[in-house]
């Protein structure tokens, strides 16, 4: 085999106009139909209610994908969760970012206050001690950082206690030099895969109430909160309903996993009517064992925090995962060799961060093939 075959044929999955049969397993699929429909429900959701979308890309981690959710799906600009990360999205042209995290020590706040003379850069704080190391960062760099206070309302995770100790807070980066205040984080993380509706409204309520309640005493202090932001896949409708958050951060529902398959609406169906649109796309590679075939895509191919994938066939179910395996079950014993199969994630976001490229596919054909931009970029 010849270099030139190696360049174009073993670099990527798949070239643009291959039929699907022929992409190199095990590889991540886009399906494009059922992703713009995604795009579309989303636009049309935030238009109705008025709100802002700002696309969490940790999810995909792709600047082709950030670019359409901004051109054709209504977003204001994109969240990321790393400062390289934001590095890179800004390479790619993407100029309104929120590093939707806080942001410690002096190297990195020094990075994103050089990225911020660059593109509008929002950052998150929950510390007084971060606002002096963001302040003096973007004072080297002659750049302005806007900031939200991150408030824990539920996910005990990052965020400061609601209320004063809040709006306390709000006034340091008030007074702090080349900071501006723009409001409040409140992101309920932990509330996104409840899975029954009655609880996760329960808990999207108690979010929703100690944020207007920070939202009030800021406004009393003279504050005024231009972005509350929050809400992610598994809330958007509930916490739009609710009427505090104005910007949402969504980030699954362009792609869906087997973990969201789960978190059902009052009506049953899932969150926002989105379909599941990303795969792994894996071969079968033995049938030694009837009955128990085994595929190509395993732990360095799939995320399993949150579940082993769905196989997109009701008959056949994966069992087992090891680095390079995928046991499966097939009691019909109807896989062979060479077959393909459809692989729907437990958990997105750390799957994508696993590969190099999209494989974007409509009907039997690929359409196009697209970097992870920011894989890796954790820091």
């Amino acid at each position: 085999m010849d270099l030139e075959t190696l360049e174009v044929g073993y670099d990527i999955p798949a070239r643009p106009g291959q039929r699907v049969v022929e992409v190199l397993t095990p590889a991540l699929i886009i399906d494009l139909d059922r992703f713009e429909r995604n795009l579309g429900r989303m636009r049309n959701f935030i238009a109705r209610h008025g709100l802002r979308l700002r696309a969490h890309a940790k999810t995909h981690k792709s600047a082709d994908i950030a670019l359409r959710q901004i051109v054709e799906g209504g977003a204001c600009g994109i969240c990321c969760q790393k400062v390289s990360e934001a590095e890179a999205f800004v390479r790619a042209g993407i100029t309104d970012i929120l590093v939707s995290n806080e942001v410690r020590g002096d190297a990195r706040a020094d990075r994103l206050a050089w990225l911020a003379a660059k593109a509008r850069i929002i950052v998150c704080v929950d510390d007084i001690r971060s606002v002096g190391e963001l302040s003096l960062a973007a004072q080297r760099h002659g750049s302005t950082l806007e900031v939200l206070v991150e408030i824990d309302c539920g996910a005990h995770r990052c965020g400061v206690a609601p209320g004063a100790a809040a709006v306390d807070l709000a006034c340091a980066v008030n007074e702090a030099p080349a900071l501006r205040f723009e409001g409040l984080q409140a992101y309920q993380g932990s509330l996104q895969h409840i899975e029954a509706p009655v609880e996760r409204r329960r808990n999207a309520e108690t979010a929703a109430q100690a944020t207007r309640t920070t939202v009030e005493m800021l406004a009393a202090a003279g504050m005024e909160c231009r972005t509350v932001g929050g809400a992610g896949t598994g809330s958007f409708a509930m916490d739009a309903e609710l009427g505090v958050i104005n910007e949402l951060q969504c980030g699954s529902y362009i792609f869906m996993d087997a973990h969201y398959d789960r978190v059902k609406e009052d009506g049953g169906g899932k969150p926002g009517g989105m379909e599941n649109a990303l795969f792994v796309m894996a071969g079968v590679m033995s049938t030694a064992i009837p009955g128990r075939p085994v595929c190509d895509a395993g732990l360095k191919a799939l995320a399993v925090d949150s579940g082993l994938p769905r196989v997109d066939r009701a008959e056949i179910r994966y069992v087992r995962a090891t680095d390079e395996h995928g046991v499966l079950d097939d009691p019909e014993r109807v896989l062979d060799v060479g077959d393909r199969l459809l692989l729907v994630p437990g958990h997105c976001d750390p799957t994508c961060n696993l590969h190099d490229w999209y494989v974007a596919v409509r009907g039997e054909r690929v359409e196009a093939i697209w970097p992870v931009t920011a894989r890796g970029k954790l820091f």
